[in-house]
């Protein structure tokens, strides 16, 4: 491993051609300078000096050197003045994670409205699967995560902000739209006996898809078919194919197509809105995520879980 301390030396001396000048340069005697040179080249395998040439000349490992070397240094310079800028800003920051269905009608509004309550925060968000979003909050990488799906685990926090309707996207051509067109009522599940119904995502567990075939089995249904895609963007082509049907949540209205109706169901079926953090978490960052949420629930008709709203309560400092 290069150390730092000896690539600048390297740099200094491979820039001035001496070590003489080098070592004027870097405020130290030649000696050391000479032995930190050397202790470099023992650790490559390589010498990187021809130092019988004059004025000073580089080998070839020297001169592969000094070229990635310069743009390290140049780099870790720059790093260094971006830090130093980013803590003299204080801006705080939220890395939220976002399942990448479930949460676009929503969503605009909600970035508004955080961006209003806390000017002084940069909101990041990145989207990523369920169990992606659980891995990624246990090593730091975001500091809270809005999913669809219940997980396990104890260096956790799930706060579950509301059971939200799940609605059935159908082809407009279905049957069972024309006649929920025609009586303006909803659609009965057991249409399910008799259409493939299309889940997602597949190949993880648990997941959205999991979620629904489990509130299925609890209606009694007898599903006549299930098929699984990767992602809800594969879902819905296919549904307004006409080859299936799908659930997606009420938030989720603004994916739709022409194609496709989506049309509220008879039997219950909900899916939760599950805000996600670091077990201890009570940062002013997550407090005014959540103070946003129960503002826009509020003005939605709706409103989060009493044992949440003493965290909003809190000072707004922090």
């Amino acid at each position: 491993m290069i150390d730092f301390r000896r690539l600048r030396y390297f740099l200094e001396v491979a820039s001035t051609r001496s070590f003489t000048k080098a070592a004027d340069n870097l405020h130290m005697a030649q000696p050391p300078l000479s032995k930190r040179i050397q202790e470099l080249e023992a650790d490559l395998g390589a010498p990187l000096f021809d130092r019988e040439a004059r004025p000073l000349a580089l080998t070839p490992a020297g001169r592969l050197l000094h070229e990635q070397g310069s743009q390290i240094m140049q780099r870790m310079d720059q790093l260094s003045v971006t830090m130093r800028d980013f803590v003299a800003a204080r801006r705080r920051r939220l890395v939220l994670g976002l399942v990448t269905a479930g949460f676009h009608a929503q969503m605009p509004e909600m970035i508004r409205r955080f961006q209003a309550l806390a000017p002084d925060v940069d909101l990041t968000l990145l989207e990523m699967g369920s169990l992606e979003q659980i891995a990624a909050l246990k090593e730091g990488r975001i500091d809270a995560a809005l999913g669809r799906v219940r997980v396990e685990d104890p260096s956790l926090a799930r706060e579950v902000l509301r059971e939200e309707p799940l609605l059935l996207a159908l082809p407009v051509s279905h049957p069972a739209n024309l006649i929920a067109q025609m009586n303006a009522a909803p659609v009965d599940l057991r249409l399910l006996e008799t259409t493939r119904l299309i889940v997602y995502p597949k190949g993880q567990s648990p997941s959205f898809a999991d979620h629904i075939l489990s509130q299925c089995h609890d209606h009694g249904l007898r599903l006549s078919e299930v098929m699984e895609v990767q992602e809800w963007q594969t879902a819905l082509i296919l549904v307004a194919a006409g080859m299936g049907a799908c659930f997606v949540p009420e938030a989720g209205r603004l994916m739709s197509r022409p194609e496709i109706a989506l049309r509220p169901v008879k039997q219950a079926m909900s899916a939760p809105v599950i805000l996600y953090h670091r077990l201890g978490d009570l940062s002013y960052e997550l407090r005014m995520m959540l103070k946003t949420c129960a503002q826009l629930y509020g003005e939605w008709g709706q409103s989060l879980p009493e044992h949440l709203q003493s965290l909003i309560a809190e000072p707004d400092a922090g």
